[in-house]
């Protein structure tokens, strides 16, 4: 994928690119190719596609052909162009290596190809190519990253050096197998739905693997702390030869930079989409969002089950072009908190399996089987049904698991008693009594789950006041960290500590979040005296548990998991 910034191609410049690489792709036997335009608020994205073994190479087709099209109406800009090939192959070469004149890029298309085929020659890998097409003959899942080559899942998987492959002949295929696997994403209420599945798939006697965004988890073990909600953790999982299903979480990051690290599941949850991470590759608006969230859809099985929001306008919308786009045989699954909310009853009777809120119980309808999971009330997670989102991903998760071939019965079984301790759900609207306040945790790091969140603060916070930590992180448009400061400051509280999230600044100087949202809160009116600031999370907490008095609550959003350690033991002793 090349992105294009601060450049504006017309519809012939892009023509001219395309026809380029599919005249390349072509000389070096590439099959299926296909090529995407994306053009975006910073300028255009332009993705071929390739063998698994030439990725490499295909970076360098995309850039030839877009600088072959552009020198195309102005001979003069080819020299400076080409120069900048060169410098760059040489800025990306080893250290001391010098390149070969044959190897060194050059404009005109004769030359170039000659070039291209060299490297394909250098970068082939037969090996790999065969033994990926035999496991997907055999609809196997495979794996693969710069090292390692993964055939199967789980403990029914492999896992080879790519410098050490077997030929396909020396591959045990008979002992390779396929595991349960499900990819959960959404903008809020991923890791929450994954652990809510890990545990139905733990009560059903399997041994869970699953990644988040605080680590990689095999059945009781954790493998690995830290934000694994990209292709790393979830390969971590699928080569773990003692799981046996894999519960996936899949972030919009790791998506956008290493796509999807699975080439199979059996089913996949968009929980939402909303707001978050507008600017980063592209992507500038909920439309584009909810397309990287809906890819999980390439990878379903046959028969897989997607799993939508009947809630969220924006996936009713993409919904009906998603049978198209990515071949599914089977319409979605769909969850909403109300079992008769309109769009649920209508995707209900068109004979799609859905799951609600009826009469205060968990409804859930399945292949014309009503199942009641419970009491809504009685499930902790809930908090007394106040913690709607929270609802709404029990709902989500209850599908996901009976697409996985979980009983309904084990599924409400497990929702009964899931989130009574702080274990269930680390990070995630944990609830705690400390001098007679109430104080929760939770991760909520975008508007619409500060919303959320502070939604069931104000309603425990009866007569007493309200106070909660503010920061954010830094891979954030202002226009989102000036949001973020909005929704907290529409809940009244009594005090609002501004905190430096410490731990991801990610390109921003420190103070700078900070300042940002003070001023906003300023702004709107909010007294400086209830606006103390703190620059680290730890600190901010402190603060705020020194101020708390009986019948306060403090709602603490923390998102490094050293200082969440750290404030959770102070409040546990």
């Amino acid at each position: 994928m090349l992105d294009v910034v601060r450049a504006s191609l017309d519809e012939a410049q892009i023509s001219a690119w395309r026809a380029r690489v599919e005249r390349v792709g072509a000389e070096l036997g590439w099959p299926e190719r296909r090529y995407v335009v994306r053009r975006h608020a910073g300028g255009v994205l332009l993705a071929i596609s390739a063998p698994p073994d030439q990725l490499l190479l295909a970076t360098e087709v995309n850039e030839w052909a877009l600088c072959a099209a552009l020198a195309e109406r102005d001979p003069q800009r080819a020299a400076n162009l080409q120069d900048a090939l060169v410098a760059a192959a040489i800025d990306d070469a080893d250290p001391g290596a010098e390149l070969a004149p044959a190897l060194l890029p050059v404009i005109e298309e004769r030359a170039a190809l000659a070039r291209f085929k060299t490297l394909s020659a250098v970068e082939a890998a037969p090996k790999r190519r065969a033994l990926i097409k035999a496991a997907t003959d055999r609809s196997l899942p495979h794996f693969a990253d710069d090292t390692e080559l993964t055939l199967g899942a789980g403990l029914g998987s492999r896992t080879y050096a790519l410098e050490r492959l077997p030929s396909t002949g020396e591959v045990p295929w008979d002992e390779l197998s396929d595991i349960p696997t499900a990819l959960v994403t959404g903008s809020n209420g991923k890791t929450t739905t994954v652990r809510l599945v890990a545990a139905c798939a733990h009560a059903h006697g399997w041994r869970p693997g699953y990644n988040c965004t605080d680590g990689v988890f095999i059945g009781d073990e954790t493998l690995a702390t830290g934000d694994y909600s990209g292709p790393a953790g979830a390969r971590l999982v699928m080569r773990d030869r003692r799981t046996e299903a894999a519960i996936l979480e899949v972030a919009r990051g790791g998506i956008l930079r290493r796509g999807l690290a699975v080439s199979r599941a059996d089913v996949a949850v968009v929980t939402n989409i909303s707001s978050d991470h507008f600017g980063e590759y592209g992507i500038d608006d909920l439309a584009g969002l909810a397309d990287v969230k809906l890819s999980v859809a390439a990878v379903l099985a046959v028969r897989g089950r997607l799993v939508l929001n009947a809630d969220d306008a924006l996936l009713r919308m993409k919904a009906r072009e998603l049978a198209l786009r990515y071949g599914l045989d089977s319409s979605p699954a769909w969850f909403a908190r109300d079992w008769h909310q309109s769009y649920l009853s209508k995707y209900r009777a068109q004979g799609a399996s859905t799951c609600g809120v009826r009469d205060g119980h968990l409804w859930l309808q399945d292949e014309d089987l009503e199942q009641d999971l419970g009491l809504v009330t009685a499930m902790p997670l809930s908090i007394g049904g106040i913690a709607t989102y929270n609802v709404a991903n029990l709902a989500a998760a209850a599908l996901v698991a009976v697409s996985l071939g979980i009983p309904a019965s084990t599924v409400g079984a497990v929702f009964a008693r899931f989130g009574e301790k702080a274990a269930d759900n680390p990070g995630r609207m944990m609830r705690f009594e400390f001098k007679g306040a109430h104080v929760l945790i939770d991760y909520a790091h975008n508007p619409d789950g500060l919303r959320g969140f502070l939604s069931v603060a104000t309603q425990l916070r009866g007569k007493g006041r309200l106070g909660l930590l503010l920061g954010h992180a830094g891979n954030r448009q202002d226009s989102d960290i000036v949001e973020l400061a909005r929704v907290a400051a529409g809940f009244n509280p009594d005090l609002i500590v501004v905190k430096e999230d410490e731990a991801h600044l990610r390109g921003r100087a420190p103070g700078e979040i900070p300042r940002i949202i003070r001023d906003e809160l300023l702004r709107l009116g909010l007294p400086e005296s209830a606006l103390p600031e703190r620059d680290n999370e730890l600190d901010a907490a402190r603060y705020a548990l020194e101020w708390a008095r009986p019948g306060d609550v403090l709602a603490l959003p923390l998102h490094s998991p050293n200082a969440r350690a750290a404030v959770v033991s102070i409040l546990q002793s």
